[in-house]
């Protein structure tokens, strides 16, 4: 039974990552830390490596402590959502970074769906280059007409 308890964590703390990811990205990225995020968005900088890079250290610090938690202190719960932050971390990593920026040079020929539709939202997203007026903030899910759009 612990195993299915392990998994509904994990799946859950996943699917929750998207939201705080949304969360994180309209009210602290687009608000009171725009200043570390506004070089994702005006491309000032002259290195591979961004101020935005950043934010990725606080949730790796998080799954961080989860996985003590688990292994020192025999906290259950701390594996799965150490694991489901890590895996969310991953997934972001390879859809933004690596599909959608192109950080890496790979997927470049992804064309499905579900690609042209994050691919659109994302670059609706980048349209704005300032904090205000912002749209799509999510990164795995995002809104549904950008998966209806032709071509």
């Amino acid at each position: 039974m612990q195993t299915v308890y392990w998994i509904l964590v994990f799946v859950g703390v996943f699917c929750f990552m998207e939201f705080m990811a949304w969360f994180t990205h309209k009210y602290i990225m687009h608000g009171f830390l725009w200043s570390l995020h506004k070089d994702h968005h005006k491309k000032d900088h002259g290195g591979w490596f961004e101020r935005n890079d950043a934010f990725f250290i606080f949730y790796a610090v998080v799954s961080m402590i989860c996985f003590y938690l688990w292994s020192y202190e025999n906290i259950w719960f701390g594996l799965p959502i150490g694991l489901g932050i890590m895996a969310y971390g991953a997934a972001y990593f390879l859809v933004h970074d690596i599909f959608i920026h192109q950080r890496f040079k790979l997927f470049r020929n992804a064309n499905g769906w579900y690609a042209k539709g994050v691919r659109r939202a994302h670059k609706i997203h980048h349209k704005h280059l300032g904090k205000e007026d912002g749209e799509c903030f999510g990164m795995l899910v995002v809104p549904f007409k950008y998966f209806k759009q032709k071509s």
